[in-house]
């Protein structure tokens, strides 16, 4: 094909899904929304979470039909995708955020599990093997296609689940937030593999809430809000502020909040840390943290700021340090003595480490304070855990129908404020907050900045750690800079200038040293 050819095929659609709406009863899920998709192209879908964009990629799958009037091109020729073994025949494949491999299986038989190559009527092992090595040499990856996939990380096997894709010749592959449990080293290894796959003019719908990814990744994006379509931007195009105000309604300066004062040197400390190191990564970690500030702690993957967090917390031993709680030295060894102190601690994995998903809200938020609830002959007062939790869920707008509705039932941001809302329940003086809006949509991230501010203000010390700088400048009075293991330094707002994202990378790299 010549080059005039290709970019001719370039600039036909690959895929058009014209004014899809789907309802369920008396909910419109989707009105009127079109997506265009040229081959080679990563397509970013964005909005919060409700606005549509998995109900749009499940009509495109085949898991649901689209109401009467929509219709969905491939090449240009109308196709009616009706399930998902028709979608994908027409070469349409969807990696879900949760994984779907059986690990007891090799990576072979997870690429071709249900359309196995056969030979006289048997699966042709032989076969089955020799095609998945060449898929995956295809991707470069490095695992063998006899590996089992339970020997695999969890980035290996986002890329078993992208062969598995291009096993059916898919042309359109569909990936749902792909990075949410990946490392940082990973991360950049499926970003290789996808300018692959761009390079092999297959198209790439990505949806995620990482907006550096989307920014870093994304040919155009397109932006659904309320179950409608808002628009779509250019890569040339893409801004911040823009991105915001298509999926909120409202403008970058109004989603960062910070109301609350800034702390002085009189301001009372509330968490006095000295000298604390693990015997391994951390050394020699000290800060002071005041009553009513929010102290970020920021750095590159590694640097040691979830460790600290957890050596203050007791949920790992340190091996050196001390701490003072409102001046007052304090022993902690464990998870269950920080709570007692008035330290609480937001986890950054927060279903794996976190919310019991298959509990009521109700109970993932009275589990820190059980004993309240004691009745006379170990019976459990039910209806002050009910009580507990609905004033929980109106004045943190959890967004659900009952309290005794199952965490695992719940968006991203709301099981976000479940578990914020069972450690305000301990009433802290000290609230850790690790990563506090990882795998968040944007609105819920400014729910929950509202909240830290409001917390401030009630004289609660916050740390708070995230790998996201806006939000750390958008959200701290200070930040502690980390680097292999030891604060690098501290960033704070000078009169009439904000934090300085430059000095905090500057710190974080080593590169302030020069």
């Amino acid at each position: 094909m010549t080059a005039t050819a290709r970019a001719e095929a370039a600039r036909q659609p690959v895929l058009e899904m014209r004014h899809i709406s789907k309802t369920f009863g008396a909910i419109r899920a989707l009105q009127d929304v079109s997506l265009t998709v040229h081959p080679g192209e990563l397509h970013a879908l964005m909005g919060e979470n409700g606005a549509g964009k998995s109900t749009l990629m499940k009509v495109l799958s085949g898991a649901y039909r689209p109401d009467a009037g929509g219709e969905i091109l491939i090449d240009g020729v109308p196709v009616v995708t009706g399930n998902p073994i028709k979608a994908r025949a027409h070469g349409i494949a969807v990696i879900y955020q949760e994984l779907s491999l059986a690990p007891n299986l090799t990576v072979a038989q997870n690429i071709f599990l249900g359309n196995e190559p056969r030979r006289f009527g048997v699966v042709d092992r032989d076969q089955c093997n020799r095609r998945a090595t060449e898929i995956i040499t295809r991707l470069g990856v490095s695992f063998s296609a006899r590996a089992s996939v339970s020997s695999l990380s969890l980035g290996e096997r986002q890329l078993v689940e992208i062969a598995r894709a291009l096993s059916t010749n898919a042309r359109i592959i569909v990936m749902d937030e792909p990075t949410t449990s990946l490392t940082s080293r990973e991360t950049d290894r499926l970003f290789e593999v996808i300018a692959t796959l761009k390079s092999q003019g297959i198209a790439i719908i990505y949806i995620s809430h990482r907006m550096e990814e989307v920014y870093q990744l994304a040919d155009r994006v397109s932006v659904l809000r309320d179950s409608g379509y808002v628009g779509t931007l250019e890569r040339a195009d893409l801004n911040a502020s823009r991105l915001v105000s298509m999926m909120v309604g409202r403008d970058l300066s109004a989603f960062y909040k910070k109301d609350h004062r800034p702390p002085d040197e009189k301001r009372a400390v509330a968490l006095s840390v000295r000298g604390m190191s693990d015997g391994k990564l951390l050394r020699d970690c000290s800060f002071d943290l005041h009553k009513g500030e929010v102290l970020a702690l920021a750095g590159l993957v590694g640097s040691g700021r979830t460790e600290l967090a957890r050596l203050i917390f007791g949920a790992d031993r340190h091996m050196a340090g001390t701490l003072e709680l409102d001046g007052r030295p304090v022993t902690i060894g464990s998870p269950r003595e920080a709570l007692d102190a008035g330290i609480a601690y937001l986890t950054e994995d927060r279903k794996e480490l976190g919310l019991f998903l298959d509990m009521s809200i109700s109970d993932n938020i009275s589990m820190g304070v059980l004993a309240r609830d004691a009745r006379a002959g170990g019976f459990r007062d039910f209806m002050a855990a009910e009580r507990r939790a609905a004033k929980s869920v109106s004045d943190l707008s959890i967004r659900t129908g009952s309290v005794q509705a199952n965490a695992g039932s719940l968006s991203g941001g709301n099981q976000q404020k479940v578990l914020l809302a069972r450690l305000l329940e301990t009433e802290p003086r000290v609230l850790i907050l690790d990563e506090p809006t990882r795998g968040v949509d944007v609105g819920a991230k400014s729910e929950i900045y509202r909240l830290i501010d409001n917390l401030a203000n009630r004289g609660i010390a916050i740390l708070m750690i995230s790998s996201e700088l806006p939000e750390v400048i958008g959200v701290a009075d200070r930040v502690l800079v980390m680097r292999d293991g030891a604060i690098a330094g501290e960033v704070a707002a000078s009169e009439g200038e904000p934090l300085s994202q430059e000095k905090i990378m500057e710190l974080a790299t080593g590169a302030a040293k020069g």
